[in-house]
């Protein structure tokens, strides 16, 4: 922009200085005029004083008077000669310069006055021609002026002239310049909004005027923008597998996607018989992520964590994944015991963990942790670019467990567009205040073209821990924040489940599942049941459901007997001493509670501590009667809506903890506060005796919102607002080559 301003200012300037030499000409003529009237005006007020004068001493004949006052009137600067022609046009007196070569005849011809030029001698002069009558004859009085005045006012009018024209003409170049700066950024600000409008769908397209071969890039950016706006953005799209397809081929042509995260889709372990067993990871990032993977396809890079994960890679750690349809590569790098206890054990969930979720648990930061969290990130930054095949692939980063590599790979792949996903809540800027290195973590996370997470709500906390500890520009009104002239989008994507759950498939129907599930755990065919499934983790909430049911027995003896609770919980990070302490105490607490209500073979709380596959997870949700999920604080929560997706009959009831994420969303559901085991208690007894219709009718509305927001909406989201960023980039750099002086001219 600022040299299309600079180069037509020089063009503006080029014309001015034409200009100015067209116009000097004009002057020239101009002075010679105006000396002339000043001159021709000067001797008629000389004829006029004296031509009474003239006539009396021409009556008496007293030439010698007469001479006297014209040598007098002569000592004017410019007045040079005067004389006298007699009736017979004889020159009869003049004064001394008179030239010798001017005669009466070539000037007194006339009986009115008149004015001429003659030039003697190099020189201009304009005679001034009176007639005098003196006793009805007829003489002529010549006043002779010089003009050589009239050059010298030239030359001067010149000197001021010339630099004045030209100070203009710097003048008008200068302002055209800064206007047409103005005109452009306005044009450019202008363009920002409209394909802002576009994107949005606010506005179906725009016009531009400009005919130039950029102004027919623009348009046809513009044109298939509102193209894939209003095939993937209309009220009836149902985001599926084969609509994000169409989003990646029309949006991200060619683009190369690549997810980083932690857990990795699948492991291969090897059992006690030798035996290689692929094992799905019970986590909520692989339940969202890998479906879109599938869907994408590109590189998945993540920790190998399996016992045979080596042995079944390649040399550089790739494999096909799934394994029954293989549709993306996951790349796996290794880490060492050492770094697995500072970076994962250590930084990421003995620090971070803790420090964003307000369980009461309080952080651990150690220097040792710190280092190895800094190398493994470095190590997954080489691991990335490594496997990009191109300069702008577009990278999903994952969780709290890298906060520093976007920030790693936008200094080594710069047009890269970068998307982190934070999992778990952000904390309020004093509770983050305590982590010593919380401005390398806000650094590093800046580096992000996008930053994710579940709500608003922290977004919001984000923006303020920014502002406290980073010094940037915060845009509030657009959520983006500025640090070292790199913008970061912050937004609120709510994460979610695939829809129709692949795990659904292979499920019986409803009463077979309540049958083959009351069987296998020793719960008689007429019991209610509900579940709870989850990681053995201190933020889920699980001794505060189990609480709650102890509550109920307790307040509503009439369910004893009546009602089980199996709660599913896979042990994980289990050389962390809270996580330890917590399955012990879940334990305990379990026999406390079955100790206290059970009786002969009923025990009210099964505690199953094994990891479950997802078809046995969906069995166990199709059976239940009640879901209970009692976090004590998280992102979102995604066994709340598997939960749901898996009641295709509409029925069964879920108690939700207000604080998690979905708890903005599945409304419908009991809410519930987990650090009140008596009201959670009531909760349960409400969804025990809630009747079907109502069961139906709040499942109906939450099973059409998990279906209409699912993960592939999630992702489309994501990848849609990346699209953006790169389509904005196109047109700006489009602008910025076409006005480049140096690209011209190569």
């Amino acid at each position: 922009m600022l040299n299309s301003a600079l180069r037509y200012g020089a063009i503006l300037l080029a014309i001015g200085i034409a200009a100015v030499i067209a116009v000097l000409p004009l002057t020239t003529s101009f002075v010679e005029r105006w000396s002339q009237r000043d001159v021709e005006l000067r001797s008629k007020l000389v004829a006029s004083s004296i031509r009474d004068q003239v006539g009396a001493l021409v009556a008496v004949d007293d030439r010698t008077s007469l001479n006297g006052l014209f040598e007098r009137l002569s000592q004017d600067e410019r007045l040079l000669a005067i004389g006298m022609c007699d009736e017979r046009n004889d020159l009869v007196i003049s004064t001394k310069m008179m030239p010798a070569s001017l005669s009466c005849e070539k000037v007194a011809r006339t009986d009115a006055e008149s004015f001429s030029r003659i030039a003697s001698d190099g020189r201009q002069m304009l005679a001034a021609v009176f007639p005098v009558s003196v006793r009805g004859a007829r003489r002529h009085l010549i006043l002779l002026h010089d003009l050589s005045f009239a050059a010298q006012r030239d030359a001067e009018l010149r000197g001021h002239v010339l630099p004045a024209l030209v100070g203009a003409a710097f003048g008008a170049a200068a302002l055209a310049a800064l206007l047409g700066l103005l005109v452009v950024r306005r044009w450019m600000h202008a363009l920002r909004r409209a394909i802002d409008d576009v994107q949005s769908g606010r506005r179906e397209a725009i016009e531009v005027s400009d005919r130039t071969p950029l102004g027919a890039q623009i348009r046809q950016v513009l044109r298939d923008l509102g193209q894939s706006r209003r095939s993937l953005d209309g009220a009836q799209v149902q985001w599926s597998p084969e609509t994000l397809r169409l989003l990646l081929a029309r949006e991200l042509p060619g683009a190369e996607v690549i997810v980083v995260s932690n857990r990795e889709p699948y492991i291969h372990n090897r059992t006690n018989t030798g035996q290689v067993e692929l094992q799905i990871p019970a986590s909520g990032l692989v339940a969202a992520l890998e479906p879109v993977m599938r869907a994408c396809g590109g590189t998945w890079v993540a920790h190998g964590s399996g016992s045979a994960d080596q042995e079944t890679a390649d040399d550089a750690g790739r494999i096909a994944v799934p394994p029954d349809g293989p549709a993306y590569t996951l790349r796996r790098v290794w880490l060492s015991e050492a770094e697995q206890d500072g970076y994962y054990y250590g930084l990421a969930n003995e620090g971070l963990w803790p420090l964003c979720h307000i369980a009461f648990v309080r952080p651990e930061f150690r220097e040792e942790d710190w280092r190895q969290y800094q190398a493994v990130n470095r190590r997954f930054a080489d691991a990335v670019v490594a496997e990009a095949k191109r300069p702008d692939p577009i990278i999903l980063v994952q969780d709290y467990h890298f906060a520093l590599l976007p920030r790693m790979i936008r200094d080594r792949l710069p047009a890269a567009t970068i998307v982190t996903f934070w999992h778990i809540p952000w904390p309020n800027a004093e509770s983050f205040g305590i982590c010593p290195w919380k401005e390398q973590i806000l650094d590093g996370l800046l580096g992000s073209s996008i930053l994710g997470f579940h709500t608003q709500f922290h977004c919001n906390n984000f923006m303020e821990t920014v502002d406290r500890f980073i010094e940037s520009r915060i845009d509030r009104e657009h959520d983006i924040v500025t640090l070292g002239g790199h913008d970061t989008l912050v937004r609120p994507y709510p994460i979610s489940i695939e829809w129709p759950p692949a795990a659904l498939d292979q499920q019986q129907p409803v009463a077979a599942c309540r049958e083959s599930v009351r069987r296998r755990l020793g719960v008689k065919p007429n019991m209610r049941l509900g579940v709870g499934i989850e990681r053995f983790d201190y933020t889920k909430g699980i001794l505060d459901r189990m609480r709650a049911v102890d509550s109920l027995l307790t307040r509503h003896p009439e369910w004893k007997g009546r009602f089980a609770f199996a709660q599913v919980a896979a042990p994980t990070r289990s050389r962390l001493p809270a996580y330890a302490r917590l399955q012990d105490e879940a334990r305990q607490l379990a026999d406390e509670i079955n100790a206290r209500h059970g009786s002969g073979d009923y025990m009210p709380i099964l505690l199953l501590a094994r990891h479950h596959e997802p078809a046995e997870v969906f069995e166990l949700f199709r059976a239940g009667d009640l879901c209970i999920v009692s976090s004590l604080h998280d992102g979102m929560n995604l066994v709340a809506k598997e939960f749901v997706a898996s009641r295709d009959d509409d029925e069964g009831v879920l108690v939700l903890s207000s604080f998690t994420g979905a708890s903005r969303e599945l409304s419908e559901a009991l809410i519930v506060n987990p650090y009140d085991a008596h009201a959670m208690g009531e909760s349960i007894h409400r969804a025990l005796t809630m009747p079907k219709a109502e069961q139906r009718a709040r499942m109906r509305l939450m099973r059409e919102l998990v279906r209409e927001r699912n993960v592939y909406r999630w992702a489309g989201e994501i990848l849609r607002d990346a699209a953006k960023l790169r389509q904005r980039a196109q047109i700006i750099a489009m602008v910025s080559r076409e006005s480049s002086p140096q690209e011209r001219a190569a």
